[in-house]
């Protein structure tokens, strides 16, 4: 049987990242296990196709919530990636890091070393942000960083219309200073996705102390004791069994990741007990503390035929096709979600609480957003860093088996009445001078609504998930904590979870940037640790 040093388990942002870097020494040996196929499809390199990636089962989990009372009962869908490169394989590639009080935040909460200042040399080591000056960025990196390859008409009145009620423009959201307006970064490269797939795991793999095995679904953690000694995994119709000799790594998602530990026995034994898992250790925290961002989205019709909604179809989609082959420019080369806005909701606030995402389409809800047929503009909004928390469960001893997913997205007042203020501000950007020749009339929720109650019912009715899940494995020392700030797992040997589910309180933004900053940081603990016992 083939020992390794380290088994990563799962293949996201997180794992390759991982993968990545601890096989830089040649001395380590690591097995990486994914349990989504690899996928080479053509739109997986494409911005624009986000849109066809997620609620494909191909490509996404698609996992849903159970029935949200917060939300008037409803369920939802939680697009993951469910192939090699997970879901930073399939976003909208918007690249936010958050502001620098965040980090500070999690350095407060008991998180020693995940400060700004602590965490910025990760953010820095990932990047190759050519188009921004300044020590905060970084240039070298695997993730290419820049604007959106071309500028939208519609976007530029959008901008020129938060200007004009008193919005500044703001050249760099990612220096730390976040207020403002302006075209989003994302990661990409000469019009095509730049992901942790292609820029830390395709050099991996030509690597011989590399070994990834796809299809290959975790369905336990293997102990002795309280020391985690491997895994066993569905690997087709067999089940296999490996052992290693440092660590597990799991790097599975937000969803995943306690959904692992519980069915290994890591976790609240009430929760254990109702599904009948022997308990390998008490871990009350695991799967606590979900947090996502729920947006309220505002469409209104366009005049002109300026939109992406009439660009992709027909001829004109030919046209555009045909662009993004010669040039790798339009339509194609686009995220979704160009323009950006981080406000405060009142003046006494000291820094954003909400943030809107502008988009020049208009589109239904759900994990697959089908363009309309006229033309027409999306603008949502959220509160950045909300206070509603819900839990990620098993269900069952059967890993095939979706856990329960309980978000409760607006349980805060407070969460509720900033998104309010939100849909008041985004009304008054797009109902202003600067949209006057574009903006036709409101679709959703239409001029008839105009009371908090009303905002808010249309809210619960027809809000949707951000595809931002943190938190259920959260970093701290307190008894709810799952692992330290050294990423290791509470009160168990030989065990790390290095992913967004570590996150101890949601980042002002797209939760990507951070979790590729986690698994660079993850990564450089762990080596540091590997050092540290090769010298005792």
């Amino acid at each position: 049987m083939t020992r390794y040093d380290y088994v990563v388990v799962g293949a996201g942002a997180a794992g390759c990242i991982l993968a990545g870097r601890l096989t830089e020494d040649p001395s380590i040996r690591v097995l990486l296990l994914e349990s989504g196929a690899e996928r080479r499809s053509p739109l997986l390199t494409v911005p624009a196709a986000e849109t066809v990636l997620m609620g494909n089962p191909k490509y996404d989990w698609c996992f849903e919530t159970d029935a949200d009372p917060t939300i008037e009962g409803r369920s939802v869908s939680i697009p993951r990636g469910r192939l090699l490169g997970g879901s930073n394989a399939i976003n909208g590639m918007i690249f936010v890091r958050g502001q620098r009080e965040d980090y500070d935040d999690w350095e407060r909460l008991g998180n020693p070393g995940w400060s700004w200042e602590g965490v910025l040399p990760y953010f820095r080591s990932m990047e190759r942000a050519a188009e921004f000056a300044g020590d905060s960025r970084g240039h070298a990196g695997p993730i290419s960083v820049g604007a959106p390859r071309d500028r939208d008409e519609l976007t530029d009145a959008f901008l020129d219309a938060a200007a004009q009620v008193g919005y500044s423009r703001n050249a760099d959201y990612n220096s730390g200073d976040q207020e403002g307006f302006g075209y989003y970064q994302v990661n990409h490269e000469g019009g095509r996705r730049s992901s942790a797939l292609g820029g830390y795991l395709k050099e991996a793999r030509n690597r011989p102390n590399l070994t990834l095995v796809t299809e290959a679904h975790v369905t336990r953690l293997r102990f002795e004791g309280t020391r985690c000694t491997g895994v066993s995994f569905r690997h087709g119709d067999t089940e296999r069994t490996v052992r290693c000799g440092r660590e597990v790594i799991v790097s599975a998602g937000t969803v995943q990741s306690p959904q692992l530990l519980e069915l290994s026995g890591i976790g609240s034994a009430e929760v254990l007990g109702e599904v009948g898992v022997p308990v390998v250790h008490h871990l009350p925290g695991v799967g606590e503390n979900f947090r996502d961002h729920f947006a309220s989205r505002l469409r209104w019709r366009v005049r002109q035929p300026i939109t992406f909604n009439e660009r992709s179809r027909g001829l004109a989609l030919a046209r555009e096709v045909g662009r993004y082959a010669r040039e790798r420019r339009g339509l194609l080369s686009l995220p979704i979600a160009l323009g950006y806005g981080f406000v405060r909701s009142t003046p006494e606030l000291t820094r954003p609480d909400l943030q809107f995402h502008f988009a020049p389409a208009s589109y239904g809800g759900g994990a697959s957003r089908r363009l309309d047929t006229k033309p027409g503009m999306t603008l949502g909004v959220y509160p950045l860093r909300p206070e509603s928390k819900g839990s990620i469960h098993i269900r069952s001893r059967n890993p095939m088996t979706a856990p329960s997913i309980r978000p409760r997205f607006l349980d805060s007042e407070r969460d509720r009445a900033t998104l309010i203020e939100g849909m008041r501000i985004g009304r008054r950007i797009v109902g202003g001078p600067g949209l006057e020749d574009y903006r036709s009339f409101e679709l959703m929720p239409g001029s008839d609504v105009h009371t908090d109650d009303e905002l808010l019912a249309y809210a619960r009715q027809h809000g949707d998930t951000s595809y931002h899940p943190v938190g259920t494995c959260r970093m701290g020392n307190d008894p709810l904590a799952v692992v330290d700030e050294r990423l290791r797992v509470h009160g168990v040997h030989g065990l790390r979870v290095i992913d967004a589910s570590v996150m101890p309180a949601m980042v002002s933004g797209n939760t990507n940037a951070a979790s590729m900053m986690i698994g660079e940081k993850g990564a450089a603990l762990v080596l540091a640790d590997h050092k540290e016992r090769d010298r005792t």
